[in-house]
């Protein structure tokens, strides 16, 4: 990858500014536990797994500045952890990557508050790296499942900015393409934060990977066309059952999908899959704020007052979905057993 979604370096955290994106390539230094959660609810970061590493690291921050402030550290720990977790209820990885901190802290109670911080970087940048080869036995298993030459429909932003690098649904095409398949990509605008036409289109093209942008609303005449090979989306959190909650737009998208005979793959590690929760009815959603909606950028296209709802997310039932596939292998119908199989639970 020609850019960084995430680094550390000198006990610092570097998040290139997705909102920035994709007028301006800038990173943002973070020294502060708080600034870096903030960067979440602001989405300087977004995607389910970068979410999950940021957290990690913005952990290691928190804990580097109680051992410096030498205040105890188990409760000051834990009002860091439940500041991250209250940055994005949707994207199950944040609590995920929040609990594996947690559990190492806990196995450290009572010793000095500096090499509980180290033994949590060292904890961070296995999450980090842990997280790039995932993505990347993912987009093997997924390129399998690709015709030789194919059209790809993606919605929102599922790649190395969704991630710590190479990505989940856009870690399939680059798979595909790596081993020589001929692909190319459609990549809906997905309204009203704009993901695919800000971010997607601009990864894809750093690749040089075809990609042709459309709006959210042509999605069902361009699958009418025949023109599409598959639909390739990423996830939030996916429930036992084999539903999906990813970025608003995808379940509209499954339903064409499904009325065209469009096979609709999602791509997501297995931190992603929440085994807790029985099916998509019970996964929180994200209401965000209605700026979103209202605005363009800076500019207004809405009246003043109008009423708006802005969930940032909806459910995609298991029954549209032709696959989900994870670094451990790819789950298909009947899901309650094969995402239990993949994730080494009884049913």
């Amino acid at each position: 990858m020609s850019f960084d979604t995430i680094r550390w370096s000198d006990k610092k955290l570097y998040l290139i500014d997705q909102t920035a994106l994709p007028l301006e390539e800038s990173y943002i230094e973070y020294t502060d536990h708080a600034e870096a959660a903030r960067a979440i609810t602001d989405m300087i970061v977004r995607g389910a797994p970068a979410i999950g590493v940021t957290a990690a690291y913005g952990l290691v921050l928190a804990a580097n500045e109680i051992a410096a402030s030498g205040q105890p550290f188990e409760p000051a720990f834990a009002e860091a952890c439940e500041l991250f977790a209250a940055t994005r209820p949707t994207a199950v990885n944040l609590f995920w990557g929040i609990e594996r901190m947690q559990a190492v802290a806990d196995t450290m109670a009572g010793q000095e508050p500096q090499a509980i911080a180290d033994r949590l970087e060292a904890e961070a940048v296995a999450i980090h790296e842990e997280d790039v080869i995932a993505n990347k036995a993912m987009g093997r298993h997924g390129a399998a499942l690709l015709p030789e030459r194919c059209t790809i429909l993606t919605h929102c932003n599922a790649g190395a900015l969704a991630t710590a690098d190479y990505g989940t649904a856009l870690g399939v095409i680059r798979a595909a393409v790596e081993a020589g398949k001929d692909v190319k990509v459609y990549a809906d605008e997905t309204r009203p934060f704009l993901q695919g036409a800000r971010l997607t289109a601009w990864e894809l093209m750093a690749d040089k990977i075809d990609v042709t942008l459309i709006c959210d609303n042509m999605a069902g005449a361009l699958m009418q066309t025949g023109k599409v090979d598959a639909v390739v989306v990423g996830a939030d959190r996916i429930a036992a059952n084999g539903d999906v909650a990813n970025k608003i737009g995808t379940y509209p998208l499954s339903i064409v999908a499904k009325a065209h005979g469009v096979p609709f793959y999602v791509a997501a590690p297995i931190s992603t899959i929440d085994m807790s929760l029985g099916c998509g009815d019970l996964i929180p959603i994200e209401e965000r704020d209605p700026s979103e909606v209202t605005g363009l950028g800076q500019n207004r296209v809405a009246p003043e007052g109008v009423k708006v709802w802005n969930p940032a997310f909806d459910v995609t039932p298991a029954s549209n979905i032709a696959a989900i596939i994870t670094e451990r292998g790819v789950a298909k119908a009947p899901y309650t057993e094969s995402i239990a199989a993949l994730c080494g639970v009884d049913v």
